[in-house]
């Protein structure tokens, strides 16, 4: 007879089932032949019962965990991901996107305005499915190529001017990235001063040359921009030829300069670029720019205008609304080309693409491709903009709308002249270098020529990749209603730590994504912070008042972030919460500290992470405090990282969402 050892816990439930079952060693017969019936039957009833229950046990078990994990797969193949480049986007462009795709779970998660960024998730598996950036170029995101959608034969690309989306186009026509509206650079121009010493306003380049001696005999200065900024330089640079630039040999340069494909660096070409140079030199001859003109900030300009001490500046649109709203007789005019064409410098607001993985899932990518439609709408894209801004689109699907702002500028809009800039790094970096020099009479126009094609061409410095942390695993940051976030969980509690907090609340756009299982060097581990503004408050609350500060997390207030679908919940740690959600809003039913209920008497220590606009809301009270004289998270995050050594977090199940 073989011999079954049980372990104690089978024991345990042995001797439970003769209760469970009605059975009980008092009740068995008392003679061996009656005991040995008793015993085979009664073993045989004990047998089948425990096999039954275990294998219930072992059903409900196993149905228990495969519900839950199907459950958290279900929400993760629901879940489209888009990662917004600012914070900004977050106050109207992502609710009214959600608003029009209520069947769509949509996750809006603060990015990065940097593709290297990008680059890494793409690196270590964490891309998501629909990214945005600002200052972009092809060159810069060629690594990215082979990950993302060729979007060249869709109705959204198709819509874009064949003017803007050649700017986009690979070598190969393949099309991965798509522009929204565009923020318009020129000249912002001081009218009343024209009106007042009676110069007439430019029309062309010769024009605009009279004007600024004519100011400059009147001891006004006629242009100056703020050129201590690379994007001031480089787009200088660039706008003063736009009509150059955008020629046959213009867009071939840029093709082959931006082209994905291409393993070797790519320099100016001889045909379009030295006269850049020499129109540049002649613009810096033209307007007396001199070396104090380097040291002057976007502030110092706007004050000179404001004052009557420069009649035009390099700006934007925006610029002359301000102006306007001060009762300054403002207008926006263009670049002069020397050739007599007027051309508008435009910035997308971002840059959008998708993740190719869509396509392995005809589900996900049609409601990627619902969300992108939005994302490129007439209404989203007017969203973007400030109020009583130009909407300036790249899509033939949105109409223009200009303002009293931009109406001088009207023709050259409707003739397609709105030249998107080279926004290459190289071209940051270099182009501040480059025509710095110039305007302080370093280099001619050839020596400048010489010079940018040089650095251009040179190889690349090694990047700073000290390793400052390193994580053993990879957390999804897809939100679940058992628990949250994974990965904000992790940043959460680290921070928790850091701050040496109680309690730790955070808006939903705090943290920039999954926590990877990668080596992060300095520049990628501060990008796990929200990049715009994020700052810190500690307090000393009450149990009450922490409830009615979390209440304002999650169900929002006045003046505050307001939680527009279950990606926007707030994130926290050291407490657990549960809220309703009911027609797309929140509502926080309960609060545990340490598995307890939180009580009202309650005393602990608060640290809440909010966007500067939104603290005030959130913690408005004398007894609010910021940390040591530096509010800035991102500065704190990353002086813990700096002594090198320092440990992520477990994550929590912080939040349930019923």
């Amino acid at each position: 007879m073989a011999v079954v050892k049980l372990s104690y816990s089978s024991v345990m439930l042995y001797r439970c089932l003769f209760v469970v079952f009605g059975i009980a060693e008092r009740q068995l017969p008392k003679s061996c032949e009656e005991n040995d019936l008793m015993n085979k039957r009664t073993l045989h009833r004990i047998i089948s019962a425990f096999a039954a229950l275990v294998i219930g046990l072992s059903v409900l078990t196993g149905c228990g965990t495969k519900t839950a994990e199907n459950v958290e797969k279900q929400e993760d193949a629901q879940t489209i991901q888009v990662y917004l480049w600012s914070t900004s986007l977050y106050e109207t462009y992502a609710p009214y996107i959600q608003s029009q795709l209520p069947d769509v779970n949509i996750e809006f998660i603060v990015g990065n305005n940097d593709l290297d960024f990008y680059k890494f998730l793409q690196e270590n598996g964490g891309l998501p499915d629909i990214i945005t950036s600002c200052r972009f170029s092809l060159h810069d995101a060629a690594p990215l190529k082979d990950s993302l959608m060729n979007l060249a034969l869709t109705n959204e690309a198709g819509a874009v001017y064949n003017t803007y989306l050649n700017s986009f186009k690979n070598e190969d026509g393949s099309v991965n990235w798509l522009p929204v509206c565009a923020d318009a650079h020129g000249f912002v121009v001081n009218r009343s001063l024209f009106e007042q010493y009676g110069i007439p306003l430019p029309t062309d380049y010769e024009s605009f040359v009279s004007a600024c001696q004519a100011f400059e005999k009147a001891g006004i200065r006629g242009f100056t921009a703020d050129y201590t900024y690379d994007y001031t330089c480089m787009e200088t640079l660039q706008g003063l030829s736009a009509a150059e630039l955008t020629t046959t040999d213009g867009r071939k340069w840029r093709t082959a300069y931006s082209d994905p494909a291409s393993t070797e660096r790519v320099g100016l070409d001889d045909t379009v670029w030295p006269g850049a140079f020499e129109r540049m030199a002649q613009f810096i001859q033209d307007t007396h720019l001199t070396a104090d003109d380097l040291a002057l900030n976007y502030d110092d300009v706007t004050g000179m205008f404001r004052n009557g001490e420069v009649a035009m500046y390099f700006g934007s649109s925006a610029g002359v609304k301000m102006f306007q709203d001060e009762g300054i007789d403002t207008i926006f005019l263009p670049f002069f080309s020397q050739n007599g064409e007027k051309w508008i410098m435009t910035t997308p607001y971002f840059q959008i693409a998708l993740n190719r993985d869509l396509e392995q899932d005809t589900a996900r990518r049609e409601k990627a491709m619902k969300v992108l439609n939005v994302m490129l709408s007439e209404e989203a894209q007017s969203r973007i903009i400030s109020d009583g801004q130009d909407l300036l689109s790249y899509s033939q699907n949105v109409p223009l709308r200009l303002t009293e702002c931009m109406k001088d500028v009207r023709d050259v809009v409707e003739e397609n002249h709105m030249y998107i800039r080279i926004a290459s790094n190289d071209f940051f970096a270099v182009s501040k270098d480059v025509v710095s020099k110039m305007i302080v009479g370093e280099y001619t126009a050839q020596q400048a020529y010489r010079a940018f094609n040089a650095q251009l061409l040179a190889e690349e410095t090694p990047a700073d990749d000290e390793i400052v942390l390193t994580s053993g695993k990879s957390y999804s940051n897809v939100f679940h209603a058992n628990g949250g976030s994974a990965s904000f969980s992790v940043m959460a509690n680290t921070l928790r730590g850091v701050y040496g907090t109680d309690v730790l609340l955070a808006t939903a756009n705090s943290f920039t994504g999954s926590v990877l299982q990668a080596d992060y060097n300095k520049k990628m581990a501060a990008s796990m912070i929200m990049p715009n503004g994020l700052m810190s408050r500690q307090r000393t609350m009450t149990g009450a008042e922490l409830k009615e500060t979390v209440r304002a997390f999650v169900e929002g207030c006045e003046g505050g972030f307001v939680p527009f679908n279950r990606g926007s919940l707030p994130v926290v740690s050291g407490i657990a919460v549960e809220v309703k959600e009911a027609g797309g809003s929140y509502t926080l039913t309960g609060i545990t500290r340490n598995g307890q209920p939180l009580r009202d008497d309650d005393t602990v220590t608060v640290t809440c992470l909010a966007a500067e606009n939104q603290m005030e809301a959130l913690l408005a009270s004398e007894s609010g405090r910021s940390l040591d004289g530096d509010t800035w998270v991102k500065n704190r995050w990353r002086d813990h990282l700096s002594g090198g050594g320092a440990a992520l977090a477990e994550p929590e199940n912080y939040m349930t969402l019923r």
